[in-house]
C-alpha cells in the first residue's frame, strides 16, 4: 500500500524525475559492489520440491531432499549435551543478561490512575560458563529437595534469565519441565499442575501472591515452591507447602556432597518439556516434547537463519512458555548468541513502565535479532503511521516519497542505503538501530504490516510457521525473500504435505497451486498430548517408516518455488444460512489493516445469513471520528453509542481493506469495545491469538442483540 504524496503535481513530477536520475546513476555500481546480483539470484531460486511426482507428495527443503536433518552437532543428541558444547566453545562470552533496576516510582496520570515507572541501569551479564554453573547447582539443589529424575517439575514465571537457567537445570538432571503461561487463569493453572502431578514449582513473588495464593489448596500434591526473585521468603502459603528462594536452592546444590552425586542422564527419547498450550480453543493441552524433538526443531531453524553466531544479540521478551520464544532462545544458546531479557512493558523508550527520558531495553541492548507476534508488529505499525499523520504537510510528503520509493525498490530486490540513513534512521532506532532480522510467528502477519516493517526498520522481516506440536518448526522465509503473505519453505528438519479437505473445497490437485490441510512430518513432531490418548490419536499419525506426522488444521498452498502460504483454517470456517463459507480469520486479517481498528473478532452463526464483529477501536482515531460527526463523550460512551457503531461500520465497509472481501464476508453489525483485549483479560492468549470461546461468552448479550434475538 503506497502512502499519499501531498505535494503539488508539478513539484512531484520534478522530484520523481530526480529520483529516477539518482536511481539510474547509482544502480550499476551498487548492483556489482553490494552483492545484489547474488541476492536476487538466491531469492528467485526454488527453495523446496516434492519428493516425487505423485499428487500430495511431501515437500522438502532443497538442502534436505534426500535426508531430513535431525542433529545440530555430532554426538549432541540431548539438550544438556548441546549446552555443554556451547559452554566449552563460548566459555567466557556473554550468555544471559538482565537489567539492573535503579529505582521505581509511581506516576499519577491526568485521569487519576497510577502507573509504576522504572528506571533501569545497564545489562548485567552471565557468561556461558557462569550460566552453566548456575544451572548445574540449581539442578543439584532441586534433586536435594527431593525432585526425582523423569518426575515432572513446573515453571510458572515471567520471561527472565532465571527461567532459562531453570530449563537448562531440568534438561541436565532429566526433570521433565512443565511450562505454564503467566497469564493463565486460576482454574487453568490448577488443571495443568494437577494433571502433571508436580511436587515442585518455580515461580516469582508476584505470581505467587496474585495467582497461586488463591488456588494453593486445589493443588494437593504440591510440596515445594521456589521463588526466582528475592532472598529467603519469610512465610509459607500453607502448612503442606514449603517456600524457598532460588538462591538458597542453588547454595544447597553447590555443596560438594550434593553437587557430585551421580545423576540420571536424559535419553534423546525422554521428555524434556510438557508445554501447556495457551488454550485458544478450550482447556490448555499439555504437549509432550522430547529432547530429540527440540534438537530437530532448532537444527532446522539454525540452517535457515543465515550468519547466526557470536556477533548477534537477541532480545527475549515473549513468554518463554510459548514454543516460539523457547525455540528461538535455544537456537541462540546453541550458536553462541547472547540473550538480553526484556518485557512488553519495558521494550522501547515509549513502553508503559519506562520513565520518560530514560532508555527502554531495546535502546540499551541494541539487538540484532528479535522475534515477535503480529499483534505487537501491528501496534508498532499503527503507532508510526499515527505519528506520520500528525506531521506537517511537507514532512508527511517527504516520508511518503521515501516510503513509496523504497517499497518499489525492495519489491525488485534492491536496497536503498540513502533513504535508510536519512529518512528511516529514527524509526529504526525504536528497536535499538542494529536489528538485522525480525522473525514473526504465532499467527499470520498482514502483508501491509510486513512491508511496512521491511521499509521503516531497514531489516529483513521473516515469517515462520510452526506449532507447539512441531516445536515451533515448520517453515521460515529466507532472508533474501522479500515477498509478503507467505511463510517460506519447509525447514531442513521436516517435510510438509497437503491433505485434501473436501468440505472446504481444497485439493492437492488444484491448479495453479496445490492446496489442502497442512500435515507436518519429521523429528520435530512431538510425542503427543499428555494424558490425552484420544486427542493424540486424532491429531498425530505414525507412518509405515516410523515417522510421526501432525495434522495442523491449517489450510495452505504451495507456490512454484516451494514456499507455503496459509490461506485458511478449518476451525475458522463457518457456513452461513444461504450456504456461503466464511473464513473468520481472513475477515479479521483484512480489517485489522484499518487504522481505526486495533483488534477485531469476526463471528457468525450457521443459522444466520450475515457476519457480525466485536471491535476494539483505536482510541485516538475513534475520538477524531466522533469529533467530525459531532458526537461527544468518553471512550466508553462513544463505544456504547449506536451512531458511532454505524460510523465505524461505514469506515470498515468503504475501506480499501474490505476490497479483498466478498460482500457477505464483511460484518453487517458490530459491537465496539472500550477495553483492549490483553492476555490478562482472558480474551486472547499470550501470543495475542483470539480465544473465540471466551469472546463468544463475553459478548453473548451483544450477539443476541445483533442477531435480533433481544
Amino acid at each position: 500500500m503506497e502512502l499519499k504524496e501531498e505535494l503539488h503535481p508539478v513539484v512531484l513530477f520534478f522530484i520523481h524525475l530526480l529520483i529516477s536520475l539518482y536511481t539510474a546513476l547509482t544502480f550499476i555500481p551498487w548492483y556489482f559492489l553490494s552483492g545484489a546480483a547474488w541476492r536476487l539470484n538466491k531469492a528467485k531460486r526454488v527453495k523446496a520440491q516434492p519428493v516425487n511426482d505423485q499428487p500430495g507428495s511431501p515437500y522438502r527443503s532443497v538442502t534436505s531432499l534426500h535426508c531430513i536433518a535431525s542433529s545440530l552437532y555430532p554426538g549432541c543428541d540431548t539438550l544438556d549435551k548441546v549446552f555443554e558444547y556451547s559452554k566449552k566453545k563460548f566459555r567466557y562470552q556473554n550468555c544471559l543478561g538482565m537489567r539492573e533496576v535503579l529505582s521505581e516510582e509511581d506516576e499519577i496520570q491526568p485521569n487519576g490512575r497510577v502507573f509504576k515507572k522504572v528506571i533501569f541501569g545497564r545489562y548485567n551479564w552471565l557468561s556461558f560458563e557462569e550460566a552453566h554453573a548456575c544451572a548445574t547447582e540449581f539442578g543439584s539443589g532441586l534433586a536435594t529437595l527431593g525432585q526425582k529424575p523423569r518426575s515432572n517439575i513446573a515453571i510458572f514465571c515471567e520471561t527472565r534469565a532465571e527461567w532459562m537457567i531453570t530449563a537448562q537445570a531440568c534438561f541436565m538432571y532429566n526433570f521433565p519441565l512443565v511450562t505454564l503461561y503467566a497469564t493463565l487463569g486460576g482454574q487453568a493453572i490448577a488443571h495443568g499442575l494437577n494433571e502433571s502431578e508436580v511436587t515442585h514449582l518455580i515461580t516469582s513473588k508476584e505470581l505467587m501472591q496474585t495467582k497461586l495464593k488463591g488456588i494453593i489448596l486445589e493443588i494437593p500434591k504440591l510440596k515445594h515452591i521456589i521463588l526466582v526473585d528475592g532472598k529467603q521468603p519469610q512465610c509459607n502459603l500453607s502448612e503442606t507447602v514449603t517456600v524457598s528462594s532460588m538462591a538458597a536452592v542453588q547454595e544447597m546444590g553447590a555443596k560438594s556432597q550434593n553437587l557430585f552425586k551421580p545423576q540420571v542422564a536424559p535419553l534423546p527419547s525422554d521428555i524434556a518439556v510438557i508445554m501447556y498450550t495457551s488454550g485458544s480453543t478450550g482447556i490448555p493441552k499439555g504437549v509432550m516434547i522430547s529432547h530429540n524433538n527440540l534438537i530437530g526443531g532448532i537444527t532446522g531453524m539454525c540452517e535457515r537463519i543465515p550468519h547466526l553466531g557470536q556477533g548477534d544479540t537477541y532480545i527475549g521478551y515473549l513468554p518463554l512458555a510459548h514454543v516460539l520464544e523457547l525455540s528461538a532462545e535455544l537456537v541462540c544458546l546453541s550458536v553462541g548468541c547472547r540473550i538480553g531479557y526484556s518485557s512488553p512493558q519495558t521494550l522501547s523508550d515509549q513502553s508503559s513502565k519506562i520513565k520518560k527520558g530514560s532508555k527502554g531495553d531495546a535502546s540499551e541492548l541494541q539487538p540484532t535479532l528479535m522475534a515477535s507476534v503480529p499483534e505487537i508488529m501491528d501496534r508498532i505499525y499503527k503507532g508510526v503511521i499515527t505519528k506520520v499523520t500528525s506531521m506537517n504537510k511537507f514532512q508527511r510528503s517527504l516520508f511518503a516519497l521515501a516510503y513509496n520509493y523504497k517499497m518499489n525498490q525492495i519489491s525488485k530486490g534492491y536496497s536503498t542505503p540513502l533513504c535508510d540513513r536519512v529518512i528511516f534512521r529514527k524509526v529504526k532506532m525504536l528497536l535499538g538501530g542494529k536489528t538485522r532480522l525480525l522473525l514473526c510467528g504465532g499467527a499470520p502477519l498482514s502483508p501491509a504490516t510486513q512491508r511496512f516493517m521491511n521499509i521503516c526498520f531497514c531489516c529483513s522481516v521473516g515469517q515462520g510457521y510452526g506449532l507447539t506440536e512441531t516445536c515451533g518448526a515448520g517453515t521460515i522465509t529466507q532472508e533474501s525473500d522479500y515477498s509478503t503473505g507467505r511463510v517460506g519453505a519447509p525447514l531442513a528438519c521436516c517435510e510438509i504435505r497437503l491433505k485434501d479437505w473436501e468440505e472446504g473445497g481444497y485439493h492437492c490437485t488444484d491448479k495453479p497451486n496445490p492446496r489442502g490441510e497442512i500435515v507436518i512430518g519429521g523429528s520435530n513432531v512431538t510425542m503427543g498430548y499428555y494424558k490425552n490418548k484420544a486427542k493424540t490419536e486424532e491429531d498425530f499419525l505414525v507412518d509405515e517408516n516410523g515417522q510421526r506426522w501432525f495434522f495442523t488444521g491449517d489450510i495452505g498452498e504451495f507456490h512454484p518455488d516451494g514456499c507455503l502460504k496459509i490461506i485458511d483454517r478449518k476451525k475458522d470456517l463457518v457456513k452461513l444460512q444461504a450456504g456461503e463459507y466464511v473464513s473468520l480469520g481472513k475477515v479479521e486479517a483484512a480489517l485489522k489493516n484499518i487504522s481505526l481498528i486495533d483488534n477485531i473478532c469476526a463471528y457468525a452463526n450457521s443459522d444466520q445469513s450475515y457476519v457480525i464483529g466485536f471491535v476494539v477501536p483505536n482510541q485516538k482515531e475513534l475520538q477524531e471520528l466522533a469529533k467530525r460527526k459531532g458526537v461527544n463523550g468518553t471512550l466508553e460512551e462513544l463505544c456504547n453509542n449506536r451512531e458511532m457503531e454505524n460510523e465505524v461500520l461505514k469506515v470498515m465497509t468503504e475501506s480499501s481493506a474490505s476490497a479483498t472481501l466478498e460482500k457477505f464476508e464483511i460484518p453487517l453489525k458490530i459491537r465496539l469495545s472500550p477495553e483492549p483485549w490483553t492476555p490478562e483479560t482472558g480474551l486472547v492468549t499470550d501470543a495475542f491469538k483470539l480465544k473465540r470461546k471466551e469472546l463468544k461468552t463475553h459478548y453473548q448479550a451483544d450477539i443476541e442483540r445483533m442477531y435480533g434475538r433481544k
